[in-house]
């Protein structure tokens, strides 16, 4: 049996299309590339805005003119929320919720086209289980995305992630150990720790997510290890002051904002204030000067004013940050902002999203310039034939392309920051 595979969304969804592309692949099936000829097709979707849920459904369409006789099957979070809508879909055989996802070579014995989609979506209750989830996150295979979290308990008025993904559950702490020792033994150079709400692990022994990052640099590992994106009211100053020290965790942190408003973060349900945002990126770059941080901003939320916005701007503006990733805000149903009047026209919505990422291009040239002359380690990641350089990325985030033989693919470099180019910084390797 050929299948193929397609997925859509976060690290931690892609984590988990490579877990069930493992069971494919221990059942005899063959890989093939999505849009080759096969004989099942398995969308992994998103469902965090309207957009998400548009593209789920082009791939779907996609899938079935590339391949109308294969076996369609489309999981996860969009499956989890809007399963007949994807049922209308003619063609679609089988549509797998949050709790089922993992089930599909369970459930079927033969991938048989059916007369109808059959639907296996459940309300996702407190018995939830854990699924591990480890995937290649380059081409390259020199990093890797290890899953230690899944699931959300915040209550953000905009967010479906609760319901998609069901309540906070974690990897409990000694299977973590045994996973981290295993992955010392690959050929990996980075692992990028990953969850829904990775700052809330938790497991039944009581280990929080400052136990993982102890552990981790107790252990060291050869690999570097990077924290994908965390809340700011978890991003604890143990972490903090661990990591300002360490030679095995990436200067680099991705803290969510969504608004420099304080009446509009308050109106989001954030678990933090502006005043407390703003003393942890100073107190990180007072300890970590050279600290790359990504933030994540919503524009056009139910009720931002031109003043509103004007102060997440100023606010942004003023912060020693990296780089924006903007999203323009979107009603979700079931939401508690869906029902909000005051809707901002989605013309604005989309000014206000080409503003800050215009100035997201802005900090980053500014960060970026802040770091020419010094020295950063990088792993090799992408040789580019055409002009003869590597490309990778600098312990702090910064993309870099530096000039040097192939066969330097698996190890890590040293290279100094000489000029800027567009996103990318060209280096000299030291090395």
């Amino acid at each position: 049996m050929k299948v193929s595979f397609y997925n859509l969304g976060c690290k931690v969804n892609f984590a988990e299309i490579s877990q069930i592309q493992k069971q494919f692949e221990e059942m005899g099936a063959e890989i093939v590339e999505f849009g080759k000829p096969c004989d099942t097709v398995v969308i992994n979707t998103c469902s965090v805005t309207n957009m998400a849920d548009a593209d789920c459904r082009k791939i779907i369409r996609r899938a079935l003119r590339l391949n109308p006789n294969a076996f369609v099957a489309v999981i996860g979070c969009y499956a989890q929320l809007r399963p007949n809508e994807i049922a209308q879909i003619e063609g679609v055989d089988v549509i797998l919720g949050t709790k089922y996802k993992f089930d599909l070579p369970i459930l079927f014995d033969r991938f048989e086209k059916q007369s109808k989609p059959k639907i296996f979506v459940s309300e996702l209750d407190e018995n939830l289980p854990y699924h591990f989830a480890v995937s290649v996150d380059n081409e390259s295979r020199t990093r890797i995305v290890l899953k230690i979290q899944d699931g959300c308990d915040y209550p953000c008025s905009y967010c479906t992630i609760p319901l998609a993904r069901g309540r906070s559950r974690s990897l409990p702490f000694e299977i973590l150990k045994q996973k981290v020792q295993e992955l010392n033994d690959t050929e990996y150079e980075e692992v990028v720790i990953s969850g829904i709400n990775v700052g809330e692990y938790k497991d039944q022994s009581g280990k929080t997510f400052v136990d993982v990052v102890r552990f981790i640099e107790d252990f060291k590992p050869k690999q570097r290890y990077r924290i994908s994106s965390i809340e700011p009211n978890k991003l604890k100053k143990e972490i903090v002051d661990t990591i300002a020290k360490s030679k095995i965790f990436c200067p680099h942190f991705h803290i969510p904002l969504q608004s420099g408003s304080p009446e509009i973060l308050r109106a989001m349900r954030r678990r933090y204030t502006k005043d407390y945002y703003q003393e942890l990126i100073l107190s990180i770059k007072s300890k970590i000067p050279h600290c790359g941080i990504g933030v994540d901003v919503i524009t056009g939320f139910p009720g931002e004013t031109d003043e509103h916005f004007e102060q997440t701007y100023e606010f942004l503006l003023n912060l020693p940050i990296t780089y924006l990733h903007v999203f323009t805000y979107s009603e979700r149903d079931w939401t508690p902002a869906a029902a909000m009047t005051d809707k901002v026209p989605h013309h604005i919505r989309k000014e206000r999203t080409n503003v800050l990422r215009k100035l997201s291009s802005l900090k980053r040239y500014e960060f970026m310039r802040s770091q020419i002359g010094k020295s950063f380690t990088v792993i090799p990641e992408e040789f580019l034939d055409e002009k003869m350089v590597w490309r990778g990325w600098t312990e702090n985030y910064i993309r870099v392309e530096f000039s040097a033989s192939q066969n330097l693919q698996n190890r890590r470099v040293l290279v100094s920051l000489e000029k800027i180019q567009g996103e990318t910084v060209w280096s000299r390797l030291l090395e």
